[in-house]
């Protein structure tokens, strides 16, 4: 029996591994960071018998919450995941799972490699109206990659999303994969229609380094990029600072920042009606963009979500919040489960990879209804 987390966004520590029916492993921390939570490894073993696999410390990780109901998922090829019997006994995390293959991936949530990353930057700069731009590096020296679609003109809006500010989540950047591909489709009435009032800035990934160390939330160096928006710096995150630097050059009309909850199955955005700007203009945008998306897919609702801020008392470290206040826009956080969505519940997947990437493409078309509405 091997079991291995050496590649990329590879996450975990065997204890014991001499039984099938008892292997022991631990997710491995955060470099310089408590955070822990994302796993992603490779079983190889040629007896195709149930194996038990326990997480031993995932009653110490990150988001106690996130365990109960959850189901890990597991591949043979890494291109399709599918959910695995999974329980949390209060201590540990219980896999059990009988391979048909002799060598199986199990991850927390279908990854999305920096490989593949490279890919969706590299197919979408060959589009005629998209400029792939590097703002600068990272502690590891990674690329910060900036997509730029569409040209400026007068009256055009500015629209910015950043996803993957927390590596581990990776559903964002399946979303930004759909969410690209819809708006750089040329037969697309929506998103050809959007091109000729907007500009997008996209950043598909805010944190290179995280992701392919592994990590569940932060940079290279331990830090929380989606705490750093008020104050970034080049020494804890650079990532920020230059991503926020080109947002002061460029203005922006609409923000979204794209991210995954460990806890709640459902799909959800959070507003900004805590920063101090905050007025009726910004509450009827936000109230009628939620409108719409839930009109166009089931997979949205609104009742579930995080408890909305004070008036005044948002933190603005965090990117939603600090842009809506510095611009004074729309500007939102996009949540998605780690588990599946209670509301169209898939037994085989759950909420999943490619679900997500319908996710970002239905966005798309929510854009396009409020876009003249933005300034």
């Amino acid at each position: 029996m091997q079991i291995t987390s050496n590649f990329d966004s590879g996450n975990i520590h065997v204890v014991a591994a001499e039984q099938a029916d008892n292997i022991q492993l631990e997710i491995k921390k955060d470099n310089q960071s408590e955070y822990f939570q994302w796993f992603h490894f490779k079983l190889h073993n040629l007896e195709h018998i149930e194996h038990t696999l326990s997480i031993t410390n995932a009653a110490q990780s990150a988001y106690l919450e996130g365990w109960p109901g959850y189901q890990a998922v597991a591949s043979y090829d890494r291109e399709h995941w599918f959910r695995v019997p999974t329980e949390f006994d209060g201590q540990n995390l219980i896999i059990k799972f009988t391979p048909d293959y002799d060598s199986t991936y199990f991850a927390y949530f279908a990854p999305y490699s920096y490989e593949r990353h490279q890919d969706l930057i590299h197919n979408a700069q060959l589009d005629i109206d998209c400029q792939l731009q590097v703002l600068g590096q990272t502690h590891d020296g990674r690329d910060i990659s900036l997509l730029k679609i569409g040209e400026e003109g007068a009256g055009k809006k500015t629209i910015w999303l950043t996803a993957r500010q927390h590596p581990g989540e990776t559903m964002a950047e399946w979303f930004m994969e759909g969410f690209l591909d819809r708006l750089l489709d040329e037969d697309d009435g929506a998103a050809r229609a959007l091109l000729n009032k907007a500009v997008f800035y996209v950043v598909p990934n805010m944190n290179p380094d995280g992701s392919v160390r592994g990590h569940l939330r932060t940079n290279a160096v331990g830090v929380n990029l989606n705490r750093e928006w008020d104050n970034p710096t080049l020494e804890k995150s650079p990532e920020v600072y230059f991503v926020r630097e080109k947002m002061l050059e460029t203005g922006v009309d609409m923000f979204l920042d794209i991210h995954g909850d460990e806890a709640l199955p459902v799909n959800f955005v959070a507003g900004s009606e805590g920063i101090p700007s905050y007025n009726d203009k910004l509450k009827s945008l936000e109230e009628q963009f939620k409108k719409i998306l839930l009109q166009i897919t089931p997979e949205f609702q609104d009742e579930k979500g995080y408890e909305k801020d004070e008036p005044g008392k948002a933190n603005l470290t965090l990117a939603s919040n600090w842009v809506g206040e510095q611009f004074k826009c729309l500007s939102y956080t996009v949540e998605m489960p780690f588990k599946d969505n209670e509301l169209l519940p898939d037994y085989s997947v759950g909420w999943s990879d490619n679900r997500s990437s319908l996710f970002g493409r239905d966005f798309l078309t929510a854009i396009y209804h409020v876009v003249d509405d933005l300034r």
